[in-house]
This record gives structure tokens, sequence and C-alpha cells, in this order.
């Protein structure tokens, strides 16, 4: 597999200088790829490594199962943000998005298919896009981050074809609902801590599923017309239709990463555990990883691979901690 190593470094000095790149590295975001057979994960270097959890969690599993099946440079800086569609594995970086074939990068190819940048205000603007979120149903891409907007993406011309402005400062996560044309963004200051809603609004603002969520620090419940956002300065659970809070969780770690799953609300943030909470606000468990700080989860529900539905959580390490279940932490994937 491709590592990023200085030209011309003699052997033993490239080995300490991959292991410190390991002992530096954060990883941002990770995607499943569509067999669900499959992990993504991006990290600050600009790598993305795919791994095998297919092979990995084989009863004949050995160590190197748990490595890259390959590894390539996607971006210059840090991968912030992946996405995968029926066909492409779409990362973003600073400024600019990218996309490769998933058949292409499991034959150990990395040639890119396409990318492009959003319509920034000046030509200096290289702001970081650190939040991806698919519209399948209108073949669509949905972009945010340091510009402080929303910008959607035709996937099929590359066309930017609209911009949604309101917030003030960094955006940090985006979510998406099917129930009613919303597009929730959240803020990285929280004290102006408001979602921004595209309510029957033209174009591609529709959800993805009755499940429609992005596992970043805002998600949707499919079934309690609710919304939970993290990140500070607490933990809360909203119900939507009178935009009041019905739950603040006890919680003081900033949340980084909150998803709903079955009854329970998973989050991850400061602090190595992954928190399982009840929609009453109950602390249910609290599951310790391998990094000091998960700033990614993300849930394999593939139907295609059934046998390879796990939790996923990463964040400053280069590993990638595999839950098999919600109770404990199985082994961890590492770059």
């Amino acid at each position: 597999m491709d590592r990023v190593v200085p030209q011309a470094v003699p052997l033993g000095q490239m080995e300490v200088f991959q292991a410190l790149q390991r002992l530096h590295m954060t990883v941002f975001s990770q995607s499943v790829s569509p067999c669900g057979k499959f992990l993504a994960a991006g990290n600050n270097y600009g790598q993305i490594a795919i791994f095998s959890l297919s092979a990995a969690l084989s009863s004949e599993a050995k160590e190197e199962s748990k490595k890259p099946v390959v590894t390539f440079q996607a971006h210059d800086g840090p991968v912030y943000s992946m996405v995968s569609t029926d066909r492409q594995l779409v990362s973003a970086g600073d400024g600019e998005v990218k996309a490769w074939l998933w058949a292409e990068i499991l034959k150990k190819g990395s040639k890119e298919l396409w990318r492009c940048q959003p319509p920034y205000r000046t030509s200096l603007e290289v702001p970081e896009i650190n939040s991806l979120l698919l519209v399948p149903k209108e073949n669509s891409l949905i972009l945010a981050g340091g510009d402080c907007q929303l910008h959607t993406m035709d996937l099929e011309t590359g066309a930017f074809t609209r911009a949604l402005r309101g917030h003030t400062d960094y955006i940090h996560c985006l979510a998406l609902r099917e129930r009613s044309p919303e597009t929730s963004a959240q803020p990285r200051r929280y004290r102006q801590s408001r979602s921004i809603s595209t309510r029957s609004a033209p174009g591609p603002t529709t959800g993805a599923g009755s499940d429609a969520w992005q596992p970043t620090q805002t998600g949707w419940d499919p079934c309690l017309s609710g919304q939970v956002c993290g990140g500070g300065p607490a933990l809360t659970l909203w119900h939507l239709r009178s935009s009041t809070p019905t739950t603040i969780f006890p919680m003081r770690a900033p949340q980084k990463h909150v998803t709903f799953y079955q009854d329970l609300i998973l989050s991850a943030g400061q602090g190595p555990c992954v928190n399982q909470w009840q929609l009453s606000g109950e602390l249910k468990a609290q599951v310790p990883g391998s990094s000091p700080g998960l700033l990614s989860l993300s849930l394999n529900q593939q139907p295609a691979a059934p046998e390879c539905k796990v939790l996923t959580a990463a964040g400053n390490s280069c590993r990638v901690d595999v839950f098999t279940n919600l109770g404990y932490r199985a082994f961890s994937l590492s770059f």
C-alpha cells in the first residue's frame, strides 16, 4: 500500500518517520462502502485508508487483517469529511471536494474521478469543508464548513445550484430529514446555537429517507420528530414543532458526534468513551475505546452485509475502534 514518506530516506529513518506519523495522527472522517464490507477513514495527513471489515471480522482474522488493504494520498491537508454514493467515495478537505470510484479503489487504484470547489466570495478564501450530506432523491450533495454557508451541488452535472446563508460563524455539521424539507446546520459557537432551516424551499432540500441522519453533532429521530445537538454548552434533545429542549443531558465534556440508534442516543467527544443515553437523559453506559478523544462515529447498517453490522469510532489516534455490539470494543483497525 502507498505511504506518504520523504523521498530517498534510509529504511531505518523511514520507519521512524512512519512511527511519528502514527503517533500524531488524527482520524477525522469515515465512510462505509456501498457493499458494506469496507470502511474508508481519512486522517490529518490527507490520506484515506480502506479497511476490509469482512476480513477483520472473520473468525480467521489475523493482525494483518486489521491493517488497510490500500492507502492513498487524497488531499494536501486533512480529510475532514467523507460520504459514499452507490458508486463513489467523496471526500472533502480545505476548499475542495474530490471523488473516486469504489470499484477502482478496491482494485488498489487511486485515480481521481473528479474534483470541484464551491463558489467562494474571494479567490483567496480556502475554508475547510468538514461536512458532506447526500440527498439521493435529488442526486445532490450539500457541503458546509468554514465559509458559514451551505452549498448544494448537482452530482450529475457538477454544478453548484444554490447557497444557503444565515450563519455568521463556521458550520460544523449537517443533518436532513424527509418528513419536512429541512436542512439543519450546527455552528461552532454555540452562543449562536440555532439551526438554519429551508422549509418549503425549492431545490434539493428533501431528506434521504425516513431515518435520514448524519452521525455528526446533529441528527434526526425519525420516530419522535426530534433533533439532538451536541458540542456545547450541553448535549440537548429538541422537540421540533415547539422549538423547545425536552432533555438536557448531564455531560460536561463537549460531544463531537451524536446519533440516534434504536431507542438510544450515542455520543462521543472529549474522552475515550462512546456514551449511550436514554431519551430521558439517563446515561445507560460508557464504553471505553482506545483513542483519548473521539471525532467520528459510523454505524454500518448496509443491508447487503449484515455480517459487517458494526459501530466504528475514531479520533485522536491512528486507530479506528470496532464495536460488534454496544457493550464493548471488539478490536481496533490501525493506519
